[in-house]
């Protein structure tokens, strides 16, 4: 029998078509994103919400869809930007960006630049144009792989930056990015001497993907201002924020309860399931983010969450254990922090019945490739780390995935 809700949550779910059958056993099982699709949007309404959509309190949407296939959604207008100015007001590293009246600029995924394009042309001249959420946050990226950006559209993003600062009486801006996209421009700005055209930013948050441990050394030795990783959701909002001196995550859960669940014994890894009443239209109770953490003592208490090291779907069976993310990325940070990318590419079958090597396929920040004692030492901590044989291979480039994040995982077919 799973664990049962809180009363007020019981109540604030008894309307909703979903819960009935878990409201009468006395029993809510996971929710699982399929589940939440099925019957959509019947097995959410209700006579409040009915109503709130005729009135636009309430809107249908679509996720981003850059973790998981796209996934419609009924929320309030904003949502998800109305959690993230909560956070960014109330942060104390952040705060002072936002009283100032900064503007965010944002640098993440063009699927992301494309949702606000789509929203806006639905309402025209609602926002200063058709990158900008609202009148105070602007979208940059218009380009798949940020490896491809040309000088041109550097200069570009950098203009319109410029513009922004110089629209303040302080300069002041606040540069919300991926990590990712964010290193790309860093790369390029010093690969074409353009440090002159970006002015600083007075505050930086890294969010909508792992971040890699070298890449947020570099955003932190590259600017001197508050760095903060972020990490939420389409459907849930905003839930956890980095210390931006210690490192150490704090929870920002109003109308929300988290739970920890082992992916496997003894792996250390946690499936991260959230209770959320945050979104009035569609509270989620048990649900599956789809998110592993780990816990500073190995246990499943909440209140002990490290790190956040990945997706579930993208675990790697070892004979060890399930390896996340983090774990490779751990590794390969200890060993260099040259390394920018890096893609794991498991080995197929062989006709003997053995396993190929592993490929490592890695792009350092100044594009060569590591030394030969580097590469061995790469060699063995991932081979230690999978339990099997891989082999590093420099690359100039790794492409990005079509959602517009890198996928550190690539199973043989």
């Amino acid at each position: 029998m799973s664990p049962l809700p809180s009363p007020h949550v019981v109540d604030r779910v008894r309307d909703v078509p979903l819960y009935r059958d878990s409201i009468a056993r006395g029993d809510f099982p996971i929710l699982e994103k399929a589940e939440i699709a099925r019957g959509f949007p019947d097995n959410w309404m209700t006579t409040a919400l009915a109503e709130a959509l005729a009135s636009g309190e309430a809107e249908y949407v679509l996720s981003t869809g850059t973790n998981h296939a796209r996934m419609q959604l009924i929320r309030p207008p904003y949502f998800l930007l109305r959690s993230y100015y909560r956070l960014w007001s109330l942060h104390p590293d952040l705060a002072a960006t936002w009283a100032a009246g900064g503007a965010r600029v944002s640098l993440t995924t063009v699927l992301a630049t494309e949702h606000v394009a789509r929203v806006n042309a639905k309402n025209p001249g609602a926002t200063p144009g058709e990158r900008w959420l609202d009148d105070r946050t602007l979208y940059l990226n218009r380009t798949l792989d940020p490896a491809h950006w040309d000088r041109a559209e550097v200069r570009r993003m950098l203009a319109e930056i410029s513009e922004i600062a110089r629209a303040h009486p302080a300069g002041v801006y606040h540069l919300d990015c991926s990590g990712y996209h964010l290193a790309h421009l860093v790369r390029k700005v010093d690969a074409w001497n353009l440090w002159d055209e970006f002015p600083r930013p007075g505050s930086i948050v890294h969010a909508y993907e792992y971040t890699p441990l070298n890449v947020r050394v570099l955003l932190r030795d590259r600017f001197a201002c508050p760095v903060v990783d972020l990490f939420g959701s389409t459907e849930l909002g905003y839930l956890y924020s980095s210390d931006a001196h210690t490192g150490r995550y704090r929870p920002h859960l109003e109308d929300m309860s988290v739970e920890l669940i082992p992916v496997a014994p003894g792996s250390g890894i946690h499936s991260l399931i959230v209770t959320s009443l945050r979104n009035p239209f569609m509270p989620l109770v048990r649900y599956r983010s789809g998110d592993c953490v780990r816990t500073a003592d190995g246990s499943t208490d909440p209140g002990q969450i490290m790190a956040f090291c990945g997706r579930e779907k993208e675990l790697l069976d070892t004979p060890d254990g399930p390896v996340a993310q983090a774990d490779l990325d751990a590794r390969v940070a200890a060993v260099s922090d040259r390394v920018f990318i890096c893609r794991l590419i498991t080995g197929a079958g062989t006709e003997d019945g053995g396993a190929a090597p592993a490929t490592l396929e890695y792009v350092t920040f100044d594009d060569g490739p590591l030394d030969a004692g580097s590469e061995d030492h790469l060699t063995r901590t991932v081979q230690d780390l999978i339990g099997g044989r891989c082999v590093p291979a420099h690359r100039a480039h790794v492409p990005i995935g079509r959602s517009g994040k890198y996928a550190w995982l690539e199973r043989a077919s």
